[in-house]
């Protein structure tokens, strides 16, 4: 075709084709397309260069929108300004991200795909047909190599050598808990919360033959229309040749440990309305009486707390209610707790015995209004069920039932998670949350500051507080402890041990304590934090940070690590991103923009918690890297969003976290930092990961990205494919003697096992529903079993369901 043909055609705008049949519509459509690119870059440059941000935008844009004009005049010079935006975008990206591949995919993506239709239609601007498939084979080929590097994993931190071969600290630990090596009969396998199990028949070498051996249903699923709620996040227990375990609301199944078939079966009769939107029940108690006669029927008991406030006991052996325990079985907690509505106080987490106490905390919905239920923990006999201490914040002297007409202190610091006790030292341990309402303090008393966000010892005994460390001061981050302490032995100067634990953070800050009086055991400095915004409610000057700890997290965010699958994606992130306020880490709460907090109320370490073998002093840690979007309300565009509190019977739950804060000048808009219509997060990848630490030397042991995006993708839509994105993750990791971390957690609905000494993921399967639930393991007739929860997640949005799943090897000659 020659350029006269060209020339007609396009100054007379014909759809007539060409003498040689060729139509030229489709360079025409490419040039409306760039123009149209062309011209969304440079508005939204222009706004992102009035914000203060890079002038990259309005330069691709003004090159790619005249490449378009160009093009649509069949003009060479479009080709070539478009080569020009090509190269000047590979320079731009090189100098803004470096290598970081992630940093690479909105950048030039797009432009990759652009250039390889700009090759294949040159012939149309008389380029030789040679020229333009030497060309188009080169973008193809970059696209393909491209594509195929996001299979390989980034931010990898490899293992460079063997693991540590002996304890942390030598000599015998008395306070773990004495039970057959088979069995798993603590929610975190033992007293010390360690998840740590001596079980070693199944290895690395032999994992990949790790095959499903029985299922169990509990049959507890939301009503139809209503799964708006996050389901069971259990771990079960195993105690001889039974395993015990809660639905999501409470009813308790005995299962045998070799099959899974159901034994008993008790019905806790917790209606879907008492399930918060926070969570569902994540385990149970086992205790045995040492004060009851053998032949007792309730001597060996089952214990569990409930999401509508009673503590029930039933026979370990038969499942019914041990009458003498309470009332019939059950003790009622709301005695004193005031007025409340279903779902807005919650016992999710399983409590903690210490020396015959049974120690209770609840949840408090977050973000509702300034007089929530009181966040009080007490102690009730393990073996009668009778109430025996209470700690109130605000009444920190009487530590009894509050009298007829009278309640607990409300809005004061709860405690959501799983607590953890020392028998020995006669200690429970209170990892709290922050003061109703979270993103709002200057209601907050003196006695409420001082024990927000912090492990709060407690004498077992008698409910007094022993000492406090704080892990962030008055807090309105809503970085509540959510991870359970794990307890360890920790040497002093000499190699001698002292009684420590193991203090996992929302911040991705993790401190080592002296049980015994909370000092720090690895250094920890006050740093500046930013000030307040908000005149009448100021920040402190400082706030901790654990620098004697590997951070679980990466640092501040910037506008170049903004985020998205196109250029369009990502300049919208940096618009959004510099239109917030963002001083690092502790960004103020502000009225007049948004502001981001990173990482956020789900950042850091969850309540799956971590774990630890005690063998080699090996820390294993999950963790998210999440950043959140937030801004303050005034009380009328909070009532005109219909931000309303649980008990105004007008309640309509919001997944990210905003809530009405009734009682408070402020409503809050809590939301997690995503492009508006892919969904997708606004930072870069990863969103999780998992961190092996050697507690010798405080030092990483490996490091890499948690969760592919086979079950994630943009729009909600799964992607099938396994790219190591690192995803949010909610359950935690277990090890075993074998050599292996097991942990689900992630939303690619897979469980995996992990090889200890390298970090590279050996075996994995996938789940019928979300694994957002710590497993377990046991041993039963010489067989070594992995257990997991699979129910889902609300707000990791993956697929609910009812199932307990065994896995084990093959039965030997099978």
């Amino acid at each position: 075709m020659d350029r006269a043909n060209i020339s007609t055609i396009a100054a007379s705008g014909s759809l007539a084709t060409t003498r040689e049949g060729v139509s030229p519509w489709p360079l025409r459509l490419l040039a409306i397309s760039l123009v149209s690119l062309g011209f969304l870059l440079l508005m939204g440059g222009g706004w992102l260069i009035l914000l203060g941000g890079s002038a990259y935008y309005v330069i691709a844009g003004a090159g790619i929108a005249a490449s378009g004009v160009q093009l649509f005049r069949f003009r060479r010079s479009g080709a070539w300004l478009y080569a020009m935006v090509f190269l000047g975008t590979v320079i731009w990206s090189a100098w803004e991200t470096g290598l970081n591949y992630w940093g690479w995919v909105p950048r030039l993506g797009l432009i990759t795909v652009i250039a390889f239709f700009v090759s294949l239609l040159l012939p149309m601007l008389d380029v030789s047909k040679k020229v333009s498939r030497s060309l188009a084979g080169t973008m193809s080929v970059i696209f393909v190599v491209a594509f195929a590097l996001a299979f390989v994993p980034y931010n990898v931190t490899p293992a460079v050598g063997p693991l540590p071969d002996k304890p942390l600290v030598t000599g015998a630990r008395s306070h773990v808990t004495r039970q057959p090596d088979s069995d798993w009969s603590v929610y975190g396998r033992d007293n010390d919360a360690t998840r740590y199990s001596p079980l070693k028949q199944i290895t690395p070498e032999n994992v990949s033959q790790l095959q499903q051996v029985w299922m169990y249903r509990t049959g507890d699923l939301p009503p139809a229309g209503r799964q708006n709620k996050w389901a069971a996040e259990t771990t079960p227990l195993k105690i001889g040749n039974a395993v015990y375990l809660c639905s999501a609301t409470n009813d308790l199944m005995r299962l045998d440990a070799a099959t899974g078939d159901e034994v008993w079966r008790y019905k806790s009769g917790v209606k879907y309305e008492s399930v918060p939107y926070t969570a569902a029940c994540r385990g149970v108690v086992y205790y045995e009486s040492k004060v009851l006669s053998a032949q007792h029927p309730c001597r060996r008991r089952i214990i569990e707390a409930t999401l509508d406030e009673r503590l029930i006991a039933v026979d370990a052996d038969t499942g019914k209610a041990c009458e003498t325990f309470g009332k019939h079985g059950q003790v009622d907690l709301m005695v004193g707790m005031g007025p409340s509505v279903p779902g807005f106080v919650a016992e999710p987490a399983p409590p903690t015995v210490v020396n015959g106490i049974i120690v209770t905390n609840q949840e408090v919905l977050d973000g509702q209004r300034r007089s929530a239920p009181s966040g009080v923990i007490r102690g009730y006999s393990a073996d009668t069920g009778k109430f025996v201490w209470a700690w109130d914040v605000k009444r920190p002297n009487d530590h009894g039932e509050p009298p007829p007409g009278q309640w607990y202190s409300r809005g004061t610091p709860n405690s959501w998670t799983m607590m953890v006790g020392d028998d020995k030292l006669g200690l429970v341990y209170v990892p709290t949350g922050n003061s109703a309402v979270d993103y709002y303090s200057a209601l907050r008393s003196p006695e409420e500051n001082e024990v927000s966000s912090a492990i709060v010892a407690l004498d077992a005994r008698t409910g007094e507080m022993r000492w406090v460390f704080q892990t962030v001061h008055k807090d309105v981050w809503d970085y509540d402890i959510g991870s359970q302490p794990t307890l360890i032995d920790f040497p002093d100067k000499n190699g001698a041990p002292i009684p420590a634990m193991i203090v996992p953070t929302k911040r991705g800050q993790t401190f080592v304590l002296d049980r015994r009086n909370g000092a720090p055991l690895t250094p920890v400095e006050e740093r500046p934090a930013p000030s307040s915004v908000i005149a009448e409610d100021p920040r402190t000057p400082t706030q901790p940070w654990s620098v004697g700890m590997p951070r679980l997290g990466f640092g501040n965010l910037s506008e170049e690590k903004m985020w998205g699958l196109t250029p369009l994606d990502q300049l919208y992130c940096r618009i959004k991103f510099r239109r917030a306020r963002y001083e690092g880490e502790f960004t103020a709460p502000s009225l007049t923009r948004p502001w981001i907090q990173y990482p956020g109320n789900n950042g850091g370490s969850e309540w799956g918690s971590v774990a630890y073998d005690p063998t080699n002093g090996v820390l294993v840690a999950n963790w998210n890297n999440t950043p959140m979007y937030n801004q303050l309300l005034t009380r009328s565009e909070a009532d005109a969003r219909r931000l309303k509190s649980i008990d105004d019977g007008a309640f309509d739950p919001d997944g990210g976290g905003s809530g009405a804060q009734a009682e408070t000048p402020y409503g809050v808009s809590v939301h997690p930092f995503v492009m508006r219509y892919t969904n997708l997060l606004c930072s870069e990848p990863p969103y999780g990961m998992i961190t092996a630490i050697d507690m010798h030397t405080r030092e990483v042991l490996w490091q890499r990205p948690l969760g592919t995006a086979r079950a994630n993708g943009p729009f909600g839509l799964p992607t099938g494919m396994p790219i190591g994105i690192g995803t949010p993750n909610n359950g935690g990791p277990i090890i075993t003697a074998g050599g292996l971390v097991f942990i689900a957690a992630a939303t690619d609905n897979l469980i995996r096992a992990i090889d200890i000494s390298s970090g590279k993921v050996v075996w994995s399967d996938v789940l019928p529903a979300g694994g957002q639930a710590t497993p377990m393991t046991y041993e039963v007739n010489g067989r070594q079993f992995i257990v997991i929860v699979a129910a889902g997640h609300h707000f990791m949005e993956t697929q609910p369901g009812d199932y307990v799943i065994a896995y084990a090897l093959p039965k030997r000659g099978a």
